[in-house]
């Protein structure tokens, strides 16, 4: 091995570590933006309010039951509707509509962070590292 691969295994060993404290500020710094604490607050309200949880229960059960319907060609118009129905009974119970909002600012807010973490790489940095397999 030479002296010049050894500085440049050394230099991305470093760029490695500090990219990865970089992404642990990042993520703490995150944690304290308005909008996920809206987020979070608002996910843990949805996540103990008992009418919400009985909806969430029996929307993903319609979901499923269509969903099986579907790939055994039996859903029907009517099935969909239904679903739909059940989806927008779900949202507006004030406490999933909020929960929405709030998911949607902080989805925005991270989106603005991945353009600015992409602008300088050759990748769409939050659309790569989420995903797999994409031309």
């Amino acid at each position: 091995m030479s002296i010049e691969s050894t500085e440049t295994e050394s230099a991305g060993a470093q760029a490695a570590a500090r990219a990865t404290e970089l992404a642990s500020e990042l993520g703490s710094a995150i944690k304290e933006l308005d909008s996920y604490r809206e987020y979070a607050t608002a996910k843990e309200a949805v996540e103990s309010d008992e009418e919400a949880q009985a909806q969430i229960r029996e929307f993903e059960q319609l979901r499923e039951e269509f969903m099986m319907a579907r790939q055994t060609g039996d859903a029907s118009n009517e099935d969909l509707r239904e679903l739909q129905q059940a989806q927008e009974e779900l949202h507006d119970i004030p406490v999933m509509a909020e929960y929405l909002q709030a998911q949607q600012r902080l989805e925005a807010e991270l989106q603005e962070l991945n353009e600015t973490i992409s602008a300088p790489l050759s990748v769409d940095f939050g659309g790569k590292a989420g995903g797999c397999c994409e031309d």
